[in-house]
């Protein structure tokens, strides 16, 4: 995936927010413990900082949705971040984005905080962001 698909991806899936540019998706890569999972059409982007990942971005292509790739491309995300040391995995998410919340949830999400009118929206007042966390099951020796 080139920083390129995953802004043209990120674009479709971000109508309401300002989708981020591939030169945005260039740095954030290059960033110590950067952590991409997914295809072209559905991918996470985060980060693992020492025992902490956090999940920065979920875009998945309109025409892709509700074919359980955001599922798997989260899970792989998980999975990845506990192979490199994290215990547990943050992310913010739109009060009003009901279909994402539902996701977390089912991926064993729950909600740690809220932060206030985070999300400026263009044509209405600001959302809520909501702060989740998910305890990754620690990885036994053989």
């Amino acid at each position: 995936m080139t920083p390129d698909d995953l802004a043209a991806t990120h674009e479709l899936a971000f109508t309401t927010d300002r989708p981020w540019s591939a030169a945005e998706f260039t740095a954030l890569l290059a960033q110590r413990g950067a952590v991409l999972c997914g295809t072209p059409a559905s991918f996470v982007l985060g980060r693992v900082i020492m025992d902490e990942a956090e999940i920065l971005t979920v875009a998945t292509a309109p025409d892709q949705r509700r074919k359980g790739l955001a599922y798997k491309a989260v899970t792989g995300f998980c999975d990845q971040a506990q192979q490199d040391g994290a215990a547990t995995v943050f992310l913010e998410v739109a009060a009003d984005n009901a279909a994402a919340i539902a996701l977390y949830t089912a991926l064993g999400f729950a909600k740690v905080g809220q932060r206030r009118a985070y999300y400026d929206r263009a044509n209405g007042p600001a959302v809520d962001a909501l702060v989740l966390r998910r305890t990754l099951i620690p990885l036994t020796s053989a």
